[in-house]
């Protein structure tokens, strides 16, 4: 803390430096909503969050979280899996509830899946303050779509963005990590959530391959592990509650 405040007017600096030369990159085009394998679908999905559950740093929406997400859950249960993707650049976790609240086209769903946090650790938002949004995007998804079960993505690596000059680099990539942590141990033992940390690129692989060209979100390969995680361990809690019934 003593050490932010030390660099306040420098972080500061870098961080209106960073907003006025970073590539602005559009969210993928492409429906927000669809139907994942054949026949009626057997289970619904409901992803909600910021840039990164809304594509930013590829074309489309079918290279991006949703729909990739959707289309491997389907494989690993062997039924349809209709999907729905609300998102939208710059979300906080406070900024989901509100739009989750005013949505006016809200599908039921089964479970929901979340991308949410970088937003917040720019902001400064304390983790006790975003964990508890958190679990009113839970409640109300509970309320409004029938969700059962929320899976909360873990925060990415934001020390490792080449966008983000040092020490900003450092010094969010740690408050980030604060939330991260706060996340995890907060849904510990919990039923009805969970946390899934994000893949990380094997032992080898080029780090630059799997962010955009902006150098802060996600890119095509980067996305396609992230849903194919994401899809492995929904498919893990779905059929180990079916047989505990």
């Amino acid at each position: 803390m003593l050490l932010k405040l030390a660099l306040g007017p420098l972080l500061i600096w870098q961080g209106r430096q960073v907003r006025r030369v970073a590539m602005k990159l559009p969210e993928a085009a492409g429906p927000r909503q669809g139907v994942a394998g054949e026949g009626a679908p057997q289970l619904r999905l409901l992803v909600v969050g910021d840039s990164s559950a809304a594509g930013v740093g590829v074309a489309d929406q079918q290279q991006a979280l949703a729909a990739p997400l959707a289309g491997a859950l389907s494989k690993h249960l062997g039924v349809a899996v209709g999907w729905q993707l609300l998102a939208t650049t710059g979300h906080t976790a406070a900024d989901a509830v509100r739009a989750l609240q005013d949505a006016t086209s809200l599908q039921a769903a089964d479970v929901m899946v979340t991308a949410l946090g970088v937003n917040d650790a720019v902001a400064q938002v304390r983790p006790a303050t975003f964990l508890r949004q958190l679990d009113a995007l839970h409640t109300l998804a509970r309320q409004r779509a029938g969700v059962r079960y929320t899976l909360h993505s873990g925060l990415p690596p934001v020390s490792e963005f080449p966008l983000l000059p040092q020490p900003l680099r450092a010094m969010l990539g740690r408050d980030a990590q604060r939330l991260d942590m706060a996340l995890s141990r907060h849904l510990e033992g919990r039923p009805d959530q969970a946390c899934a940390p994000l893949p990380v690129p094997p032992l080898g692989a080029n780090v630059a391959d799997w962010i955009a060209v902006d150098g802060f979100h996600p890119g095509p390969l980067a996305y396609r592990a992230w849903a194919e995680a994401l899809a492995a361990r929904l498919a893990l809690h779905l059929q180990v509650s079916a047989s505990a019934r």
